[in-house]
């Protein structure tokens, strides 16, 4: 586990990618936190996962049957439940870090994507229920998501914002949370006291383009476009975040909105395990990590600084795209667009587990 300490030393940190009532209750989480985990991420997938496995939830889940409680509030208890305990484990890390780390993110209905007015009152709600200060809450950047985290932000939530596969949507993103802020700021609230993190994904794009660059024949650039692709979303977070905008907000107190790196295990089985942590390391940046990809890298993978070297290749990759007409913002679109679908699905399936976990309860 030295490896995390080593990247903390560099400016990046590790949260895992995955959440259950065993990792928890076992110690496990205790464990990782001790040797250097510095948060948490959740979805509909990995509850899924984690409360179709093993007995943890058994004793709940009667309890909420006994009540004849929906299955969506079977979900929201179990969910909740286990966010405010591994809030509650990473706590030190929040405060040993002054609220820059330490948080655990929990994520709104997918059926809300495109609805602004009702995700604004999802994460409200949830927000008032989950009542912990170290917990963000995920919003997908569909266009109807970027006006709710302007809103959110303003408000004083701490927003995890996800699906974020193009330079246009980080673009959007970053300049809403500035917007949120100010806001906030106008409105006499403490921007000290509101976090968020852009979460950009990087093997989908890989996996959806690698097709496309073998039928264009460009297959020499297979594997690569993902990195290049966030590489350029970083120098774009260093510039957003400095001038004198950024430093009327920096001196009451606001945090940069870090990027945080998902989807980083590799989809290929072709390619290292590790290539989606091992080139996107560097300052200010999350890597969250599922657990087969985290052991992975503590076990071989590399500790230096990638984040901001290879620009002019990756930069040739990016306009190689352009040259023969792959338009990587479109395919962004796509990928944002299937990502929803494939939220929904799995919440969908999640539902329907729990139904038929609670008729047997």
């Amino acid at each position: 586990m030295i490896k995390l300490k080593e990247l903390n030393k560099i400016g990046q940190v590790v949260w895992l990618d995955f959440i259950s009532r065993d990792l928890i209750e076992s110690g496990e989480l205790d464990d990782l936190i001790e040797k250097g985990l510095y948060g948490v991420t959740s979805n509909p997938a990995i509850f899924d996962q984690a409360i179709s496995k093993g007995n943890a939830y058994n004793q709940q889940l009667a309890e909420l049957a006994e009540q004849n409680a929906s299955p969506l509030e079977v979900y929201e208890a179990l969910a909740i439940r286990d966010i405010q305990t591994a809030a509650d484990r990473l706590r030190s890390v929040y405060d040993k870090t002054h609220g820059v780390d330490g948080y655990v993110s929990l994520e709104a209905n997918p059926h809300l994507a495109y609805e602004t007015e009702k995700t604004i009152a999802e994460i409200q709600r949830l927000h008032e229920r989950v009542n912990r200060p170290n917990v963000m809450f995920k919003v997908p950047a569909t266009n109807h998501g970027v006006v709710a985290v302007r809103r959110l932000i303003g408000q004083g939530i701490n927003i995890n914002i996800t699906l974020m596969f193009s330079l246009h949507h980080y673009n959007a993103i970053a300049q809403v949370y500035l917007d949120g802020l100010e806001t906030l700021l106008n409105a006499g609230g403490n921007v000290r006291n509101v976090a968020s993190v852009a979460s950009f994904f990087v093997s989908r794009v890989d996996a959806k383009l690698d097709p496309i660059l073998d039928a264009a024949g460009t297959a020499h650039l297979k594997g690569q476009i993902a990195i290049a692709n966030a590489k350029q979303v970083y120098q774009r977070f260093n510039e957003i975040f400095s001038g004198k905008r950024w430093d009327k907000l920096a001196d009451a107190g606001a945090r940069v909105q870090r990027p945080l790196w998902a989807s980083t295990s590799a989809k290929d089985p072709d390619y290292p395990d590790t290539l989606y942590v091992d080139n996107l390391i560097g300052p200010n940046t999350i890597n969250t990590m599922p657990p087969e990809t985290l052991e992975a890298f503590l076990d071989h993978g590399t500790v230096t600084r990638t984040i901001d070297k290879n620009l002019d290749e990756a930069k040739q990759q990016l306009a190689e795209l352009v040259q023969h007409d792959i338009n990587l913002l479109d395919i962004g679109e796509e990928l944002q667009q299937e990502g929803i679908e494939k939220f929904i699905q799995r919440f969908d399936e999640l539902l329907k587990t729990i139904t038929q976990q609670t008729h047997t309860a």
